[in-house]
């Protein structure tokens, strides 16, 4: 597996101001027209990051998934340091460096990318997945673990079962039931995919667990790059 050691971008935001500005560009590039692969298919590759603030360093991973079968293809680490201030609203700028990176270091295409974050479901309607998806071209979905500032009801019982995620009367995604009676997980397009096919790798890619085999695995793998980084062998 390969382990990439990540440099902050020269041009990278540094204050508030200027990360919104970017927010605000990079917006206008969202493609929300395109339905995206078909669940099931291909490849499907989670994201993750894991912190650890009082060193300063912030750990990637990139798990490439096959879609039907949900074995292990390729994986990916990346390490570096914190790209930007802990600011609500604007975390992909602590974020994309490095996992753009784990990305980067894939030996095959990822296919679909699903975050452990938001899309559209965001103040600025523009989440980690938007912001990664318009960077990079890929189509980018958001699994989220609760609904950040969004109000919705309360799904049906049985998996599968939806219910809006709302911003006033906005529809900014979904509460997802993946497990019957389990609480939902909150999905949002972020880029090249719709809402409904997003739910539906979600659902795919979630057999057995309330979160997606995608976030699973690159959440240890995460882990497992920054532990290694803070405390060398």
């Amino acid at each position: 597996m390969t382990t990439v050691t990540v440099q902050i971008p020269a041009d990278w935001p540094t204050t508030e101001e200027r990360a919104r500005a970017v927010q605000d560009e990079l917006r206008a590039r969202v493609v929300l027209d395109e339905p995206g692969p078909p669940p099931g298919t291909g490849r499907v590759t989670g994201v993750d990051v894991a912190y650890d603030d009082e060193r300063d360093v912030v750990g990637a991973a990139a798990v490439v998934l096959d879609a039907a079968t949900l074995d292990v293809v390729a994986e990916a680490t990346a390490v570096g340091r914190i790209s930007f201030p802990y600011v609500p609203g604007l975390l992909a700028f602590r974020e994309i460096p490095t996992v753009r990176a784990a990305l980067e270091a894939l030996p095959c295409p990822p296919g679909l990318v699903v975050c452990d974050g938001y899309g559209l479901a965001h103040p600025r309607r523009f989440g980690l997945a938007s912001h990664l998806g318009v960077l990079t071209g890929l189509p980018t979905i958001g699994v989220a673990k609760n609904p950040f500032t969004f109000t919705h009801d309360d799904p049906d019982a049985p998996r599968g079962s939806t219910s809006p995620l709302l911003a006033g009367a906005e529809e900014v995604g979904r509460a997802l039931r993946t497990r019957d009676g389990v609480k939902p997980v909150f999905v949002s397009v972020g880029h090249r995919v719709s809402l409904s096919n997003a739910c539906a790798h979600t659902l795919a890619l979630a057999p057995a667990h309330r979160l997606p085999e995608t976030t699973r695995r690159a959440d240890s793998l995460c882990r497992a790059a920054l532990r290694a980084a803070v405390h060398p062998a």
